[in-house]
């Protein structure tokens, strides 16, 4: 990974383009560089409204995958988009067109389902999408089918996943949320007071009270968060399961080409062979000339004309 600089993020913005392939690479390199959240943050907002209305929901897109997949690395980049998100969305669907505003609510819909942000934060930002006029809520299914239609439009088969792409597809699994011991620990040694309505009626005094609320808060917080790190898992999976997929559809195509191909070239080194041995017969058919007598270094005349025909 390259040292992270304004500069080269700058610049790394300036080049981003709307395929999944751009905003995936530029999105690792950001998660990479996390401990610089709040400056790249900050670039990213300035450089959001500098860029042109056709590139504005790119930058979004960025925002989207980088808040997703970097969970499981910590809340840097959901703490710090927060302040900012709702102004951009609001930038954003002021720029641009309907069709725009569909995309936005898609990535939305995502983090409604995933509980990316609060309710409070969600509802500011279907209120910059969409104002008074509300837009009817999706289910998850729904969105992901949707996903998966835009999957298909930008996968390309002239650009089959590399192995070094499935290779570090399997290798980011290795850490993968559903593997995370020590979380599991925790959420199983949750108090039983957070998980049962029925044990409210214990609480005598706002103390408490208080205290139960802090326990439930920081149960919520454990839990949506390793919910969302278990979706980014999911969509992990599916899209690994999808570049296999791909990825072995393209090598079948590969070894059927390379199976015809042998077979050519067995065709030919048979008619090749076949010529050897027909060449071998002949050269042993054919007269050995080194056996001849030297005619051109003898002194052996050959007989005039007048010799032969002359009368006795």
């Amino acid at each position: 990974m390259s040292a992270f600089s304004e500069a080269a993020l700058e610049k790394k913005l300036s080049e981003l383009s709307n395929s999944q392939q751009s905003v995936q690479t530029l999105s690792l390199w950001l998660i990479h560089h996390r401990k610089h959240s709040r400056v790249i943050v900050a670039v990213w907002e300035r450089e959001l409204h500098r860029a042109k209305p056709n590139r504005k929901l790119t930058f979004l897109y960025l925002a989207n995958d980088v808040i997703q997949n970097s969970k499981r690395k910590g809340p840097e980049f959901t703490n710090d988009f927060a302040p900012v998100i709702v102004d951009a969305f609001k930038h954003v669907s002021s720029e641009t067109d309907e069709n725009c505003k569909k995309h936005l609510d898609r990535v939305l819909s995502i983090w409604e389902e995933r509980a990316v942000y609060e309710n409070d934060v969600l509802e500011q930002l279907k209120q910059a999408l969409f104002g008074d006029k509300r837009a009817k809520k999706r289910t998850y299914e729904q969105v992901k089918i949707e996903e998966d239609d835009d999957y298909s439009a930008r996968s390309s088969p002239s650009e089959p996943p590399q192995t070094t792409d499935v290779i570090r597809a399997l290798q980011e699994l290795e850490n993968a949320a559903s593997g995370d011991a020590a979380v599991h620990q925790r959420i199983a040694s949750l108090p039983v007071e957070v998980q049962d309505v029925a044990l409210l009626d214990k609480i005598t005094d706002k103390e408490s009270g208080d205290h139960l609320s802090k326990m439930v808060d920081d149960a919520c917080m454990l839990l949506a968060d390793y919910n969302g790190r278990l979706a980014a898992e999911i969509d992990d999976r599916k899209q690994l399961t999808r570049m296999l997929s791909e990825f072995l559809r393209c090598q079948n195509e590969v070894l059927t080409e390379k199976e015809h191909k042998l077979e050519e070239y067995k065709r030919k080194l048979a008619r090749v062979s076949q010529v050897r041995k027909e060449l071998r017969l002949r050269i042993q058919n054919l007269p050995d000339l080194s056996r001849l007598p030297n005619v051109t270094g003898s002194q052996v005349h050959l007989p005039f004309a007048g010799d032969i025909y002359g009368d006795d």
